[in-house]
């Protein structure tokens, strides 16, 4: 998975990379533990389930250190679905969180094969993807002690 952008903010340089798990799963990991289980509190076996060999894993670079990360699973016949976006505390405010979010959408629209986007947001960031066309669905519920919402893109006509 050779896919990658550059982009310049503020003078630092971003990339995004598409990356297989088990040739990332250092980096990957040390991201995902720092937002999720230090920042956060979740409990380790919440955030790692055992689904991460069969998703797609988008790694961002800022000045060529890794500090954010998403993936993406495809649930047949009709959903592909964000997971564990994260962003390192000390690269936040760059926008990094966003140029993922648009390189994942635009990788699942090339597919041409998924009728929506699917994921749980934080309450407290579902703003992100609102501006990205999402729409909430449904009411607020608790995954791992955190309000969420479940949010969706609709890629072609319902």
């Amino acid at each position: 998975m050779a896919h990658q952008i550059s982009e310049s903010r503020k003078n630092h340089s971003i990339s995004l990379q598409w990356v297989a798990y088990a040739q990332a799963i250092a980096s990957l990991q040390m991201i995902r533990r720092q937002v999720f289980q230090v920042e956060q509190g979740v409990a380790p076996e919440l955030e790692f389930d055992g689904k991460d060999d069969e998703a797609e894993h988008l790694l961002a670079f800022y000045n060529n250190q890794p500090v954010g990360t998403l993936r993406i699973r495809y649930l047949p016949p009709f959903t592909a679905k964000i997971e564990r976006l994260a962003v390192l505390p000390s690269a936040r405010g760059q926008g990094i969180g966003t140029l993922l979010l648009e390189d994942a959408i635009t990788h699942i629209q090339a597919q041409n094969q998924w009728e929506w986007i699917h994921l749980n947001a934080q309450v407290q960031v579902q703003d992100i993807y609102k501006k990205l066309g999402f729409q909430t669905i449904g009411e607020e519920f608790e995954e791992a002690d955190i309000p969420h919402i479940q949010m969706v893109k609709f890629l072609k006509p319902t």
